[in-house]
């Protein structure tokens, strides 16, 4: 049986290797960005597996329309891959514009609530009941980096969330896990190939690796039976300053 699973943010980056990755498993997968011919990129070659949904995540009425067209095709979704996310400018506090933290938080704590909240809605009312949620945290929801107070308050948030779906889906089979990655190779983290603040003041190149690690990860999480869960999974670059920063 064809299983189902929802991507956002799957016009580029991790979301876009993760939903290849899952196309390639043999998964209908329904891609969700705002770019749509960027989505038609990530779909190519396996058009009749997926669904082209080009949206804005913190568009609440749009998410739900989308969710509902996945049950009306397909008739179930079995995973949401909560991937959809931003980042700012580094600075220290007083360097942040109040604006560009709106922002941030509009797509990465109000876009990801509302696509688990259709999810986990969905999963709720279908039959046979339940499914499973994975967020994309960061290792930043752990250990910050420098002049990131914006984003890793966000990547917070998420864990939250991710806790607490955890706990409220269990009556009806839900099952939410968070993946927290480091250093993967995307346009968004090329800069660490340019070198980074550190802790000590200092700018370094930092080692990265090929987001097919991140994919593979969250296929690994996304095909465990229901009974059971990858709370939180980190993927990151093994020589990355993570494990002994500061």
């Amino acid at each position: 049986m064809t299983r189902n699973i929802l991507i956002t943010g799957a016009s580029s980056g991790i979301g876009r290797t993760t939903a290849r990755t899952f196309l390639d498993e043999g998964w209908n997968v329904a891609l969700v960005g705002r770019r749509e011919e960027a989505l038609r990129e990530t779909a190519e070659g396996h058009e009749d597996s997926t669904l082209i949904l080009p949206l804005d995540v913190t568009d609440e009425n749009a998410v739900t329309e989308a969710f509902v067209k996945v049950a009306q095709e397909w008739g179930r979704l079995d995973v949401l891959f909560n991937n959809a996310g931003m980042n700012i400018a580094d600075g220290t506090l007083d360097e942040i514009a109040v604006a560009d933290f709106r922002k941030l938080c509009d797509v990465n704590i109000t876009g990801m609530f509302i696509c688990a909240r259709a999810a986990f809605g969905l999963m709720r009312r279908q039959d046979p009941q339940g499914g499973r949620i994975i967020n994309n945290g960061s290792i930043s929801a752990h250990v910050p980096r420098p002049g990131s107070a914006a984003y890793t308050m966000s990547k917070h948030a998420v864990t939250g969330l991710t806790r607490t779906v955890s706990l409220d889906g269990r009556p009806f089979d839900i099952a939410c896990g968070q993946i927290d990655i480091g250093n993967a190779l995307t346009d968004m983290a090329e800069k660490m190939t340019k070198g980074v603040p550190q802790a000590d003041g200092s700018r370094k190149v930092e080692p990265v690796m090929d987001a097919s690690h991140v994919a593979s990860s969250v296929l690994h999480m996304a095909t465990l039976p229901l009974e059971a869960n990858v709370q939180f999974l980190t993927v990151m670059a093994s020589a990355m300053p993570f494990i002994g920063r500061g």
